[in-house]
């Protein structure tokens, strides 16, 4: 009989929460598909990759966070139905039934409700986790052949994470029914219904204050440097947003009791004082709400930004097929060669030298006029501090010690294994080459680069700067190179070799370790992480990075193809989770809006009865409707837009500048707010057809 009653109360529930249903299915599909890649992921398979854990990792600490918000959901949920069926449970009391017996009903409930969830989200998951893989294998321009199977691993770390929210929800369920008797359970649906309304006066100053605390931190979000800084401005803004809504209950209540000109157009009166008395019913959960949509957004831009780069960016960091560093001048790379040709590859060979004058005045340049470094490295009088540039070019590695130039020849040489045209200087010219990024912020370099001619007699002058993708994190110079005719470099020193190939065709993979195997003394002793810490001054040929500090990857062997996959499978590590938890904190969101909402349906159907019998005919009442769903909708959407705003925008300024994405760094913000409102719109007609529904009267 239990049983019997338990599996009639959850179809029910499963129809008036069908919304909730839909998002613990969705959860369970995305959580099943996710997880999968701890245990399935077909990509490793076809990548050999030092960096394949990276994934499982980033996923691990979405799945945490994910865990902790669904779990407040899940409890939410628990609590809310027994608050709205605690007169029915009151009434199982009244006719003899056991406190224990009523609290295992509710809880079996729960528990066949969950399940059907989990099973469902499940069978979704096995498709969802499909359609993950064939976009991740599109990333490497791979063929992904649909593979459908259920793994035991997965489902049980699925349920471990989903079954773990529901057993914590319910034993505080248990636990609270303990403390209630049949008045308490009468009495709990109206607890909510009750709007204490004291000191409104007062409290509606908070709505001003908070609005300035808003602006306050968009003005400083930009200074924040420390972490105890970044900390208490989080905290602040926290409580900011939770006092935001006492005050704007408070401010719509006073605006009412004064009886404000705007109540008394069309029905706001009465959208007013419903939304004002959800709002202070509500404002915790709202503060919470608003929060999940802030951090769902900033997830989204940042995820967009970063696929920015792999689409746009990325492929030009690495622009010859294979490249090699060395930092003897008399190196002639026999073995690298050796190792390239025993792979059975046709390749192009070309070694050449970086020179270097001994001098540093294109650095001292660099280091003073970049938006990059500031004024850092400026004196208080503007002027160049160059007691802590050689300091920097010492013991730092964005630069090499001295400054980096190539011959016209070489140049050009380079150019053609890239496909692009020659150049030519006149014996009194000379140019630089520059990554694409920084080339609006070099145009003024001839101004004052002075640089003598092969007799050192007279001083040569600029003819351009050239952006195209030349290799410039450390190979061919450290963010910039100048080019110079052939006899200039007759007055200066090779500074280091390098080799660069044309290996018609894919690499092997194998080619990549092969070479790291050869990497010792006779290149680099150690790893490059050594010289980030670096106490005493380094060779004045190490290895250099430039100035790229948000995406930036560094090698003195670089193979291009398996260099693209691996940045594309990090980047991947953390485009994908940032989705993943940003599409949770969403539905999870606009689950609690949805049925809050259609849980008044009753009391609301009462009073839309009232208003059509006042006179409204049928196309206001669906317009006030629509009007007091979208108030309650958009209220912590729109605050949440407003409080991330500034720092998306901010955000994606630095990524834009520093990496030199081609894209609006508004632009992010507007596509993620496009994601977001998608999702919206779905909960939203969604909550409307059902909320409409459940109101219709005879008169609509």
């Amino acid at each position: 009989m239990l049983n019997k009653l338990a599996f009639r109360n959850m179809k029910r529930s499963a129809r008036d929460y069908l919304v909730y249903i839909f998002t613990m299915t969705l959860v369970t599909a995305l959580m099943y598909s996710f997880n999968s890649l701890f245990f399935q992921n077909d990509l490793a398979a076809y990548l050999l990759l030092e960096e394949v854990d990276m994934m499982a990792v980033m996923i691990g600490l979405c799945t945490v966070f994910i865990v902790l918000i669904v779990a407040w959901l899940i409890g939410y949920m628990v609590r809310f139905m027994l608050e709205k069926r605690s007169i029915e449970f009151g009434i199982y009391l009244l006719l003899g039934m056991k406190k224990k017996t009523v609290s295992r009903l509710y809880i079996r409930e729960n528990i066949l409700l969950g399940s059907g969830a989990f099973l469902l989200g499940c069978l979704v998951g096995v498709l969802l986790r499909q359609f993950l893989l064939t976009i991740m294998f599109s990333m490497f321009k791979m063929e992904y052949h649909l593979h459908f199977s259920l793994s035991r691993e997965t489902v049980l770390t699925t349920l471990f994470c989903y079954g773990g929210c529901y057993l914590l929800a319910l034993i505080r369920c248990r636990n609270k029914f303990k403390k209630m008797n049949i008045q308490a359970l009468m009495n709990a649906k109206r607890q909510n219904e009750v709007i204490r309304e004291k000191h409104e006066k007062v409290k509606q100053l908070i709505l001003p204050l908070s609005i300035v605390f808003i602006f306050l931190f968009w003005a400083i979000f930009g200074m924040l440097a420390g972490t105890l800084e970044i900390l208490l401005f989080l905290i602040g803004l926290v409580l900011t947003i939770y006092l935001f809504y006492t005050g704007l209950s408070a401010w719509i209540i006073c605006y009412v009791r004064k009886k404000g000109n705007g109540i008394y157009h069309g029905q706001n009166l009465f959208l007013l004082r419903q939304f004002a008395s959800k709002i202070r019913t509500m404002q915790f959960t709202l503060g919470t709400l608003t929060s999940l949509f802030t951090l769902a957004l900033m997830g989204a831009s940042i995820a967009l930004l970063f696929s920015a780069y792999e689409n746009t960016v990325l492929e030009d960091k690495f622009p010859f097929d294979v490249q090699i560093f060395n930092r003897e001048t008399e190196y002639d790379f026999e073995e690298e060669r050796a190792l390239i040709d025993s792979l059975g590859t046709d390749a192009e060979y070309f070694t050449y030298h970086i020179y270097t004058d001994g001098e540093i005045q294109v650095n001292t340049w660099i280091l003073t006029h970049l938006r990059t470094w500031g004024d850092r490295y400026r004196g208080e009088d503007g002027t160049p501090d160059l007691s802590k540039i050689q300091d920097t070019l010492q013991y730092e590695t964005y630069y090499y010690v001295y400054d980096t130039y190539m011959g016209l020849s070489d140049y050009n040489r380079l150019r053609n294994m890239l496909g692009y045209a020659p150049v030519s200087l006149t014996d009194g010219e000379y140019l630089v080459q520059t990554k694409p990024r920084l080339h609006q912020e070099l145009l003024d370099i001839g101004q004052s680069l002075r640089i003598q001619d092969g007799t050192g007699q007279r001083l040569l002058t600029c003819a351009g700067v050239v952006s195209v993708p030349f290799s410039q994190d450390g190979h061919n110079g450290a963010d910039y190179l100048v080019v110079v005719p052939d006899a200039v470099l007759g007055r200066m020193m090779p500074y280091y070799s390098e080799l660069a190939a044309a290996v018609p065709g894919e690499i092997s993979v194998e080619l990549h370790y092969m070479l790291e195997d050869l990497e010792g003394d006779t290149v680099i002793p150690g790893s490059l992480e050594d010289y980030w810490m670096r106490t005493e001054p380094r060779p004045a040929s190490d290895f250099s990075i430039g100035s790229d500090n948000i995406v930036s990857y560094t090698e003195v062997y670089l193979v291009r193809d398996v260099l693209i996959s691996e940045l594309k499978y990090i980047l991947s590590s953390m485009i994908i989770p940032l989705f993943y938890m940003g599409l949770v904190f969403v539905c999870v969101a606009m689950t609690v809006l949805s049925v809050q909402q259609l849980s008044d349906s009753a009391k609301y159907k009462f009073r839309y009865d009232v208003l059509a019998k006042l006179g409204l005919n049928r196309k206001q009442l669906r317009g006030l409707i629509l009007r007091q769903m979208a108030a309650y909708y958009l209220c912590p959407a729109i605050l949440a837009m407003i409080i991330s705003g500034k720092m998306i925008l901010a955000v994606s300024n630095g990524f834009v500048e520093m990496t030199g994405v081609p894209s609006a760094p508004g632009g992010f913000f507007l596509k993620s707010i496009a994601l977001f409102f998608g999702i919206y719109l779905v909960y939203f007609v969604m909550t409307y057809i059902s909320f409409r529904k459940n109101v219709e009267v005879t008169q609509l």
